[in-house]
């Protein structure tokens, strides 16, 4: 593993952000030590302000003192500067490499956007329906899964861990924690048998291990301090 003094590496977080955990999956796919820098996001420092002044929020990370804002910026730049330290989550086919981004933006936008309602929404009904589009956000990922892998491959970067999986697999955790709050149940095996075995195989390999919030009720209590 890479030292921390030589890249300098400082990242800027909450333990439980499904965008700072994909970023934490991608340095430790690299295999690359940095300082994590928790952050309070009820008083949020003047570091982050400062490397953030746009959205003010994390993760940020810092790499020789550029900063560097917005969790899939981030994994395309760590993945870019370090090509020759460890596997690569994009391909290098630019084709593929479009397809893993669409598929990427589609994960944010369907599930992501989602998942932020399903947090602060105060009606029932309103997190029940969101639960609900992030389920059928799934499904049409069960057929991108098999498109990208073949069938057969684990992950949606082929036998190794990739972009789309590094994106997705940053939710996994928030699954559980919405099913908990809503009563259904986000990724079935039922209705996306694919996705729930990838699932497990992502939350099993060794970047991930440890990065994935795991206590529900740790999760739900720390939301309750932004409600």
């Amino acid at each position: 593993m890479a030292a921390m003094g030589d890249h300098r590496m400082k990242l800027l977080g909450v333990w439980d952000s499904p965008y700072v955990n994909r970023v934490q999956i991608m340095l430790n796919l690299k295999g690359i030590s940095y300082e994590y820098v928790e952050e309070d996001l009820k008083n949020k420092s003047e570091l982050l302000l400062s490397c953030n002044p746009v959205y003010k929020k994390v993760p940020v990370l810092i790499h020789d003192g550029k900063p560097i804002a917005e969790s899939q910026v981030i994994v395309k730049y760590i993945d870019e500067v370090f090509a020759g330290t460890g596997p690569s989550v994009l391909p290098v086919d630019a084709y593929e490499r479009a397809t893993a981004c669409f598929w990427a933006a589609f994960v944010d936008d369907k599930v992501g956007s989602a998942w932020y309602t399903i947090l602060f929404a105060r009606e029932a009904e309103k997190k029940v329906a969101e639960t609900a589009r992030i389920a059928a956000a799934l499904e049409t990922l069960e057929g991108a899964f098999k498109d990208l892998s073949g069938g057969t491959a684990p992950f949606f970067g082929g036998d190794n861990i990739g972009f789309v999986d590094v994106v997705l697999g940053s939710y996994l955790g928030w699954f559980k924690v919405i099913e908990k709050m809503v009563g259904v149940r986000v990724l079935d095996a039922a209705r996306t048998p694919l996705l729930a075995a990838w699932g497990e195989r992502f939350t099993a390999a060794d970047p991930v291990k440890g990065v994935l919030p795991e206590d529900v009720d740790k999760v739900l209590e720390f939301l309750q301090t932004f409600l």
